[in-house]
């Protein structure tokens, strides 16, 4: 559950805190932000904001000094990922992901690092970062780290999200594994196994471009007043590590879901092929006695074996060998 926000401070404002060298909390409105960042007194300012009004973004500009194009970014939430630098600013922009219902809902969060502050803007599906505070206020030496501290637990919150989806995935697939090798044709298994590699493949898009923004990160910023400290940098690099991780356990469960796919209809084609075989063994069982009894049906006088006492008892025999040897002969060859 979100931290309480301060009481004049609107409802999309989830929180707005000072945490002050000791890594004490301080709830604060917002008009009183440019105050404390003035102020000489060690600390910084954590503000989260979920789908905020353009009167509060525009607040926020003001009190932080923010670059207006990156304003804009925050507002329109179809921004790809990426981090940029706006002065001694960062702005970031990665995409979240959690299940609702069954089915992954997919949102993005804005980031802007400041020396003193930490501004995150959430759209759509996006899980509240009350447990990343709540995670960093039991930890104060992380909060006396600055700003910076706090971005990696949003961070490592929004990684360690997808990993309960893949891990969803994958036990999915581990189910449909039995049905999936049935000779039975069942469509709803095919759509199952199509529906799991497009979520996966939309995971992918989220999940890969944050590589390249955690590298970014863990790159000098010497120019941007060493924003991210290099005891800051580890913790990145750590989060890094996971995106890997749950990048090629992504492509891994891709490719197995492909792979699930072909095997499946491979089976189904050549369950097809044997039921063809069949049919067309027992079409030859009746073709063979029908070509015999056919000619012995046309209207004519002059037929041999008409005439003889044991013509019909030979022709049933004869029949019956027929059907006896090609009844063998396809069961040898596995037909029937």
């Amino acid at each position: 559950m979100d931290l309480a926000a301060a009481p004049a401070n609107p409802a999309c404002v989830i929180n707005c805190v000072w945490y002050d060298g000791e890594g004490r909390r301080h709830d604060l409105p917002l008009e009183s932000l440019s105050d404390r960042l003035q102020g000489a007194g060690p600390g910084f300012a954590w503000v989260g904001l979920y789908e905020p009004a353009d009167e509060v973004l525009r607040k926020l500009q003001e009190e932080l000094g923010l670059h207006p194009l990156a304003v804009e970014d925050a507002r329109n939430a179809h921004q790809r990922p990426k981090v940029e630098a706006y002065g001694d600013t960062l702005f970031l922009a990665v995409h979240t992901a959690q299940m609702v219902d069954g089915k992954i809902r997919y949102g993005e969060t804005h980031a802007f690092l400041g020396p003193r502050f930490l501004l995150t803007v959430r759209h759509g599906g996006s899980l509240s970062y009350s447990f990343a505070r709540s995670r960093m206020e039991r930890e104060p030496e992380l909060l006396r780290a600055g700003p910076a501290m706090a971005l990696y637990a949003v961070l490592d919150f929004i990684v360690d999200n997808y990993a309960p989806i893949v891990d969803e995935h994958r036990d999915t697939l581990h189910t449909l594994e039995r049905d999936i090798f049935s000779d039975t044709y069942r469509r709803a298994i095919v759509v199952r196994l199509y529906d799991l590699k497009r979520d996966l493949t939309y995971m992918r898009v989220a999940v890969s471009p944050l590589q390249d923004v955690l590298a970014q990160l863990m790159r000098s910023q010497a120019g941007q007043g060493q924003l991210v400290p290099e005891g800051v940098r580890i913790y990145l690099r750590d989060v890094h590590d996971h995106v890997l991780r749950i990048n090629d356990a992504i492509d891994t469960l891709r490719d197995m879901l492909g792979t699930a796919l072909s095997v499946n209809l491979s089976l189904v084609t050549l369950a097809q092929g044997e039921t063809v075989k069949r049919l067309g063994a027992w079409a030859a069982l009746l073709a063979a006695p029908t070509l015999v009894t056919s000619w012995y049906g046309m209207n004519f006088e002059h037929m041999p074996e008409l005439s003889p006492r044991w013509a019909y008892p030979v022709l049933i025999a004869a029949v019956a060998g027929i059907c006896i040897g090609l009844y063998r002969l396809f069961k040898r060859a596995r037909w029937l």
